[in-house]
């Protein structure tokens, strides 16, 4: 389980060791450096481990995988230069078990299903378009969903990957007519207030790269009544 840490630069630190840290990413954190300028999630990590640790010289930190823009939930980074392409090597092998929740209103056509589709990106509009059936430069995208709570106008997903794709969740969500709410972009009726989309990155199982334990992480719910909602029995 996750041990939670807060600290002056308002991270949540979910796990950390010599080798790895994983944080609880905020809505509107980018993962790493973008054409925006911003400053990316990855160099504030960096920060708080230089002022942790006292480090005088630069801090090693790997980026081992992402998160939309408008996502929340659990990013891990390797410290160790041994731990990042053992890392990158089990994300690749799809050895990382990673789950996700949305909230969608619109009741998907079935309470559980494997979904498959194509998905073909436009970096034009950094969009993704499903397809029944291949198109050129379309890639297969695979994921499998369960309708976990029922609200009094929502629904709340449990999202389980088998690929990887550009926008996966949200295109194949928007594809059966049930898009993430606020996620304008895949044709949600209205934006969320903090500019957020419902989509969070909830669990986390792999096995630890250099002690060869399994680690199952879990990070906390954004702050929002709807999510609170979704844990009320």
């Amino acid at each position: 389980m996750s041990k939670i840490i807060s600290n002056k630069n308002n991270l949540q630190v979910l796990y950390e060791d010599n080798h790895i840290i994983a944080i609880n990413k905020r809505a509107g954190d980018i993962v790493q450096g973008d054409k925006t300028g911003d400053i990316p999630l990855s160099e504030v990590v960096k920060t708080f481990l230089k002022s942790k640790y006292n480090k005088p010289g630069n801090v090693y930190l790997g980026v081992v995988h992402r998160l939309d823009r408008p996502t929340t939930g659990i990013v891990l980074f390797a410290k160790t230069s041994k731990a990042l392409p053992r890392l990158n090597k089990l994300f690749a092998e799809k050895k990382a078990k990673k789950t996700y929740w949305a909230i969608v209103k619109n009741r998907p056509p079935k309470h559980e299903d494997r979904l498959i589709h194509w998905l073909r990106k436009n970096p034009k509009n950094n969009k993704s378009t499903a397809f029944d059936k291949e198109v050129d430069g379309s890639k297969k995208a695979i994921l499998n969903y369960k309708i976990i709570k029922e609200l009094d106008r929502f629904f709340v997903l449990e999202i389980n990957l088998e690929t990887g794709r550009h926008h996966q969740i949200r295109c194949q969500l928007a594809k059966i007519g049930s898009p993430i709410k606020g996620d304008l972009k895949y044709g949600f009726s209205r934006s969320n207030k903090d500019a957020s989309i419902s989509l969070h990155a909830r669990f986390l199982e792999f096995i630890h790269p250099v002690k060869k334990e399994e680690l199952s992480l879990v990070a906390p719910l954004p702050e929002d009544a709807l999510w609170r909602a979704t844990l009320e029995s």
